[in-house]
């Protein structure tokens, strides 16, 4: 995704944040003047497109965290905690609850971007529960597959906007909370309190 097209569709997101969803349709977005009607014809065909692609930008922010932080070697717990802070940095406008509104608006295109984003967190957090063992940060009675999916169910609960309305609830004050509560679970008595420590030295 190129920087314009990012940048088009972070205004689009930022909008979405304080007025919902339904003022970022393609009809909304022509009638701004803040957008250029050749800059919307140049990247949105239809309405599906414009869903699709505000969609993958979401996705990208997110795999994008593990493509440009080299984790070899990595304490896993310092791993989760560099995610986490990259996610405050890129999600900091952006509200996965508003997101959320798409699966009645949009639930084929929805779905297919849940299942994406589902499939990628899951293979990463096995990763990580795995190396997390190894190194005695995480207990080794557990099943990493069902504390995996455990993980995913938590995060896709924080995306409920009736759980967490998005004007009472923060994504990075929830996304925080359940990455302490998370840790708190699997954690040996050393990676809780290697866990404890840089908590202290550290802002999400």
């Amino acid at each position: 995704m190129n920087g314009e097209l990012r940048d088009l569709i972070d205004n689009i997101r930022a909008i979405a944040n304080i007025r919902g969803i339904k003022a970022v349709t393609l009809e909304e977005l022509y009638a701004n003047p803040v957008f250029p009607n050749e800059l919307l014809d140049k990247y949105f065909e239809n309405e599906e497109m414009l869903v699709e692609k505000i969609l993958h930008d979401e996705r990208r922010k997110f795999e994008e965290i593990f493509e440009d932080n080299d984790f070899e070697g990595v304490n896993a717990i310092d791993i989760l905690f560099t995610v986490g802070k990259e996610m405050t940095g890129k999600f900091y406008h952006l509200s996965p609850s508003v997101t959320h509104l798409y699966k009645e608006l949009h639930p084929e295109i929805y779905q297919k971007h849940i299942e994406e984003r589902i499939n990628f967190i899951f293979g990463k957090i096995q990763i990580n529960l795995q190396k997390g063992i190894s190194q005695g940060m995480y207990r080794n009675d557990m099943s990493i597959e069902l504390v995996a999916r455990l993980y995913i169910s938590r995060l896709i609960d924080l995306h409920d906007p009736t759980n967490f309305p998005p004007e009472e609830f923060s994504f990075i004050t929830l996304f925080d909370q359940m990455f302490a509560k998370f840790i708190e679970s699997i954690a040996t008595p050393e990676g809780l309190a290697y866990f404890k420590k840089k908590k202290r030295s550290t802002k999400l």
